[in-house]
């Protein structure tokens, strides 16, 4: 792999191109972040806050930083010609691999919001060997049941697609109160991004079917997500009663779940400082920053940051286990510490 991708990129997958844009290069043995955006928007709109946020880019100079657009939502891209079939959302997720094997990643952490946390948990139901971890924001393992679709449809007649589409975005608190930010969402959803091929990716969103992931041990065979996943969605946020449920369904030995008050529909637009620090405890947890005591930057890991009243108080952890310049880190053994958020031996709600 060359020593820096840096920039746009479109990759060719079984399902046609794909815009990447990469940040930073390789670092040794870590994994790549990659993240895939919710439907409406594209990787500017839903990340960048989140990934210019100071400390943030603390810990993202120390990974290649992979941002995947959706078919057809990136800035400036062209209009799908009538009839052009969306790829569903497994199809979606069995894109991902093309862009793996393309830059040579061995294996990503995954931050997706919304339908592209739904396309990251395809993604690792279907090909685990390539998830260290994920991030699931404001995600819904439900597929739509024929009320729900109808009512969507009904929506669709009386409601422009941007107003349809910032009620999946946002609460009805912020439609409401939030007047600059939503208006601000509204200008770039209806500028920026394609309406027809928005359109077409918001009918697919639409009519996906239900994830299929059970807890361990409470049906035979249960499929369920083998890595790391931290959950995120704001109070009272549209998704809350969906992400949720899918915390139900997970591996609670392996599962964190963070609902964070005051931050909306989109956490990482309006609380970026409290998402980058859960970030920065999940990745302490997989052994991937250690403590500022025992490693510096000259070392394999991240250092972690002062610990701080969030972390204190409200957060459970294991400890940090191996260099992540060497082998791949294993899942590390529990910690009374609470001094990082990452694997618990319960599911652990966090709220900040």
């Amino acid at each position: 792999m060359p020593e820096c991708w840096d920039g746009e990129h479109d990759i060719e997958t079984p399902y046609g191109l794909l815009h990447v844009v990469i940040r930073g290069s390789p670092k040794g043995n870590r994994p790549a972040i990659l993240t895939y955006h919710d439907v409406g928007l594209n990787h500017k709109l839903c990340f960048n806050t989140f990934f210019n946020f100071e400390d943030m880019q603390e810990i993202t100079k120390h990974f290649v930083v992979c941002h995947v657009d959706a078919p057809g939502q990136q800035v400036g891209a062209s209009q799908f010609p009538q009839g052009y079939q969306f790829p569903s959302m497994e199809q979606l997720a069995a894109m991902l691999p093309s862009v793996v094997q393309h830059f040579g990643f061995k294996y990503v952490i995954g931050i997706g919001v919304g339908a592209g946390a739904y396309v990251l948990a395809k993604f690792a139901l279907i090909f685990p060997d390539l998830v260290e971890g994920l991030v699931l924001m404001n995600i819904d393992p439900n597929g739509k049941g024929w009320i729900d679709w109808a009512a969507t449809k009904l929506s669709g007649l009386t409601s422009t697609l941007p107003d349809t589409v910032l009620s999946h975005l946002f609460s009805q608190e912020e439609l409401v109160n939030n007047t600059e930010l939503v208006q601000n969402y509204r200008q770039q959803i209806s500028n920026v991004v394609n309406q027809a091929n928005l359109q077409l990716f918001w009918n697919m969103y639409n009519s996906r079917r239900d994830l299929d992931i059970n807890r361990p041990g409470t049906v035979p065979n249960a499929k369920t997500l083998r890595c790391p996943v931290m959950l995120v969605v704001g109070d009272n946020a549209p998704a809350e009663d969906g992400v949720v449920e899918c915390n139900s369904k997970l591996d609670p030995t392996t599962t964190t779940f963070l609902k964070m008050a005051d931050s909306g529909g989109l956490p990482q637009v309006t609380q970026p400082g409290k998402l980058t620090e859960a970030f920065k405890y999940f990745l302490q947890g997989m052994g991937y920053i250690a403590h500022l005591k025992d490693r510096r930057l000259s070392g394999g890991a991240v250092p972690s940051a002062s610990m701080t009243r969030l972390a204190r108080s409200r957060t459970a952890s294991l400890t940090s286990a191996s260099s992540v310049d060497g082998s791949r880190p294993q899942p590390c053994a529990h910690s009374e510490s609470s001094e990082a958020m990452g694997q618990v031996n319960h599911t652990m709600e966090v709220s900040c």
